[in-house]
């Protein structure tokens, strides 16, 4: 989708993809109310479900609606056959997943919590992301989506705050999505669902009751792979994903009294990400700052960086900024300095632009 340019991204047009929904970049129209990012994730598994006779919703504790309440209601209304509990095991549950998804169908497992998910690696980067591959397209898991909920929650520790996007965007075959609000959230979930490969999605966990937006009551999508520029500017180029975007869109406001005019873009699917969007952005400004939750030793932040500095390198006016969580276990009663503020972007993009 990255061909479309980003006149189409700015837009907002609509046009209908192979399985006869509607992408759309911008919503389209329809009837809307106000929701928490839990609620438009829930609400896109209720269009999943009911859409499609071959959905599954499976995970610790989703029957009942789940640590998060994303599930609630799905099991009354469409039976425990179609939601149900598993056993406290996640490698059995992605293992599950990917036997379901062979065999034709849209099975949509729950990770409790993003930090759980290591005991699923191997399922996941060895079976789920090389099935196709390996038998050269005879067969595939490609109607398998992993929810997660990832990144701080203001209390959680090093158990349950971790960011661990980076590990899965390494892997070929499988994509990685992470939204930034309610409205993106309901679309990049159901475009996930009824994408033909697995992916895996991350929820910000921070932003499940505070992140609330008008979000369309029917069926849509947003395509994968595609960012999007929230905001235009001349003379830096933000990017980031999922709670962070808010984060920077107040450092942008604040660099705004200073004079200083950004670009913030959200990159929304990090594998394979759109490259294009960001190139061009950084090519019109000459300069770059990335900011994420996950620690700054081999974040996602450094691939971006990298392929940057080779598309752009003549073109750059000052190094490639990152600002992120510090190489240390996520803390507890220390998130405050572990996490990237607005403060520390502020001060990252004066100096940026300062060089």
């Amino acid at each position: 989708m990255a061909a479309t340019g980003n006149s189409a991204r700015r837009l907002g047009r609509s046009f209908v993809n192979l399985y006869g929904r509607e992408f759309s970049t911008s919503c389209g129209s329809g009837s809307g109310r106000s929701l928490n990012l839990y609620s438009a994730i829930n609400q896109a598994l209720h269009i999943a479900l009911e859409s499609d006779p071959r959905a599954y919703v499976f995970g610790e504790d989703v029957g009942f609606g789940g640590v998060f309440r994303c599930t609630t209601g799905l099991a009354d209304r469409f039976g425990k056959n179609r939601v149900f509990n598993t056993p406290l095991c996640e490698q059995g549950i992605v293992g599950f997943g990917i036997g379901l998804a062979a065999m034709g169908n849209r099975a949509i497992a729950e990770i409790q919590f993003a930090d759980y998910i290591y005991p699923a690696f191997d399922q996941i980067v060895n079976e789920a992301a090389k099935f196709r591959y390996r038998s050269g397209n005879q067969f595939n898991c490609g109607g398998l989506t992993i929810r997660a909920p990832y990144g701080a929650v203001g209390h959680g520790g090093h158990y349950h705050s971790q960011s661990p996007e980076a590990f899965f965007c390494h892997v070929p075959g499988i994509k990685v999505v992470i939204p930034r609000s309610p409205r993106q959230a309901k679309g990049l979930l159901l475009s996930c669902i009824r994408d033909p490969n697995p992916v895996v999605f991350f929820e910000p966990k921070w932003l499940y009751r505070l992140s609330v937006e008008e979000v369309p009551e029917h069926d849509y999508m947003f395509p994968l792979s595609e960012a999007e520029v929230i905001q235009e500017g001349n003379d830096i180029t933000l990017v980031g994903w999922g709670a962070q975007l808010s984060i920077m869109k107040q450092a942008c406001l604040d660099a705004e009294k200073d004079g200083i005019s950004c670009e913030l873009i959200d990159l929304r699917t990090l594998i394979p990400w759109d490259k294009d969007t960001v190139e061009t952005s950084v090519r019109k400004t000459g300069r770059l700052l990335i900011s994420h939750e996950a620690p700054v030793t081999g974040g996602f932040g450094a691939e971006i960086s990298a392929s940057i500095v080779e598309r752009c390198f003549l073109r750059l006016e000052a190094p490639v900024a990152r600002v992120c969580g510090l190489d240390t276990p996520f803390p507890l009663v220390f998130e405050a300095f572990y996490m990237p503020t607005k403060n520390k972007i502020l001060d990252a993009i004066k100096a940026t632009v300062n060089f």
